[in-house]
């Protein structure tokens, strides 16, 4: 999954210098980027009700005065958006086995001070393709939940009877309908779930 071309790289870190060395390296890259002078501010920026639209990661240092980056990726999990927005520590080399540990409970990855330019663009553009791919799952999921919610009580009683691979006839003598009911309802819910058999109906309905 490729990110969209307005994927966007948050900035993290209370050195103004880092700051706009990262925006320039990654507007040498076509890539977007949004800085924060601290995880107070960023945090007033979710606080919002921020929510990705598109993809994008977080650039975050360990290290800073008032709320650390360590404080603020704590705040990410509590908000559930780690895996929307992968978390990216830029760490000296004391803070390594910290950052080891934060990618244990669920930041993407680490660089550590002095980084290379080409890697790290590297993992930022690996963070933005698993972003686009969460997204669009979760789009896809919306999407999903959407037509399901279009059918009626009926047609949701005929489709999970269908998807456990009953046929017509004993669907029809468990719900006390006639086949030929059956037939109709069964050919709507294909119709509104956009499927062609019971069995890619099934597996539709797992992914919910």
């Amino acid at each position: 999954m490729q990110p969209a071309a307005d994927a966007t790289v948050f900035i993290v870190d209370d050195d103004a210098g880092v700051r706009d060395a990262l925006a320039w390296l990654l507007r040498s890259r076509r890539l977007l980027s949004s800085t924060f002078a601290s995880g107070e501010e960023f945090e007033a920026m979710l606080d919002t009700g921020f929510r990705p639209a598109q993809a994008c990661c977080l650039l975050l240092d360990v290290r800073m005065p008032g709320m650390s980056g360590l404080a603020l990726f704590d705040k990410l999990v509590a908000r559930g958006l780690v895996e929307l927005m992968p978390v990216i520590f830029l760490t000296g080399h004391a803070d390594v086995p910290t950052a080891v540990d934060m990618v244990k409970r669920g930041a993407f990855d680490f660089c550590e001070k002095p980084f290379s330019d080409n890697a790290l663009v590297d993992r930022i553009e690996e963070a933005l393709r698993r972003s686009a791919g969460v997204l669009a799952a979760q789009r896809e999921k919306g999407a999903l939940q959407g037509r399901l919610d279009e059918l009626t009580e009926r047609e949701r009683d005929v489709m999970r009877l269908v998807a456990k691979g009953m046929p017509n006839k004993l669907i029809a003598d468990q719900l006390a309908i006639s086949v030929r009911t059956v037939e109709v309802h069964r050919a709507r819910v294909f119709d509104k779930m956009e499927v062609k058999s019971a069995v890619e109906l099934a597996n539709l309905l797992r992914e919910l």
